[in-house]
């Protein structure tokens, strides 16, 4: 349900110009497109709060009240409460350069205590074994690696270290680079696939395709990158497109969604009694290496948590028996 105080005689839109230039500054510090689409839309439930006043002529009072009222009327979740107050500080912060002083305690929302749903490695097999095609590598990846569902959507080529046994997740959540494992059962795969994607690549440039998006301005700095081998995807969606301002026929990364039916169909195929999803194979993957006998401290750095306080919670799941 929106979040918005309507009126039907004001614009249902704060001005394109605030959006545009928001969008922009965060483009440039290369933060990814869901954060770039969350923080927009924060914004713009914010001034339509405040009947379209434009952020420049409000300041802190407006914007606890409007997070007040987040919890208070909207009770939305403390998670949701902080996201839309690190957008609000990035507008004033770093958009408008007039930071927030002096905001105060905020009432939270309610946070709930949910344990992560974990999967038996009985479990794992079976779910795995009802996912097809190219859709089983990723979801091996997703539980071998530990990786969230559009951190292995948008490995390149490049990322892949088939010989060490090691893959590089770039600009993860909190657009962080780590390492993380590579189980030698999926090497032979994953190297059978590379296989298949050169030669597809190398029909797709005969044909005067073969290119891929770059991230930020990397196409402008090297302008043959973006048709290279190493900057394909390693899970190409199926249907190419014509980029509307260079004219080059690309291909983009599989779309989560797809890769998020296939996972409910397994499910439903695998019998499985628990509430699983793609991100389940992580939880999963962490909880089974803390069985295995791995410190916490190591499961953190895999997993790219910050705070190991994060990475504690599978602890609780040991506790409780999986």
């Amino acid at each position: 349900m929106p979040l918005s105080v309507s009126s039907p005689a004001l614009p249902s839109q704060p001005k394109t110009k605030l959006l545009h230039a928001l969008r922009s500054n965060m483009q440039l510090r290369q933060f990814s497109p869901r954060t770039i689409s969350a923080y927009t839309g924060w914004v713009v439930r914010f001034v339509r709060h405040h009947r379209m006043r434009h952020p420049s002529t409000m300041g802190v009072v407006e914007v606890r009240q409007f997070l007040t009222w987040l919890v208070e009327e909207r009770r939305v979740a403390a998670a949701t409460q902080a996201q839309a107050l690190a957008a609000l500080l990035f507008l004033y912060r770093d958009l408008l350069d007039q930071p927030l002083e002096q905001l105060g305690r905020l009432p939270r929302g309610r946070a709930p205590v949910r344990l992560p749903e974990v999967l038996s490695a009985a479990e794992v097999s079976r779910l795995l074994a009802r996912l097809p095609g190219v859709y089983r590598l990723v979801g091996m990846l997703l539980y071998g690696s530990g990786l969230r569902l559009m951190e292995g959507l948008t490995l390149r080529i490049k990322d892949l270290d088939l010989e060490r046994g090691e893959l590089r997740v770039r600009r993860g959540k909190g657009a962080k680079d780590r390492v993380t494992v590579l189980p030698e059962v999926l090497r032979g795969p994953l190297a059978r696939h590379l296989e298949v994607l050169r030669r597809q690549h190398s029909e797709e440039i005969a044909d005067g395709a073969g290119w891929v998006e770059l991230p930020g301005a990397l196409g402008r700095k090297y302008p043959v990158a973006g048709r290279s081998w190493p900057w394909q995807w390693l899970f190409p969606a199926t249907r190419r497109y014509p980029d509307p301002e260079s004219g080059e026929w690309r291909r983009h990364h599989l779309h989560p969604s797809a890769m998020q039916r296939a996972m409910a169909r397994a499910v439903r195929e695998a019998g499985l009694s628990k509430r699983a999803s793609c991100h389940t194979l992580r939880h999963s993957f962490a909880t089974h290496l803390l069985e295995g006998g791995y410190d916490i401290r190591t499961v953190q750095e895999l997993l790219g948590h910050r705070d190991v306080s994060t990475t504690m919670i599978y602890t609780h799941v040991l506790n409780r028996g999986g």
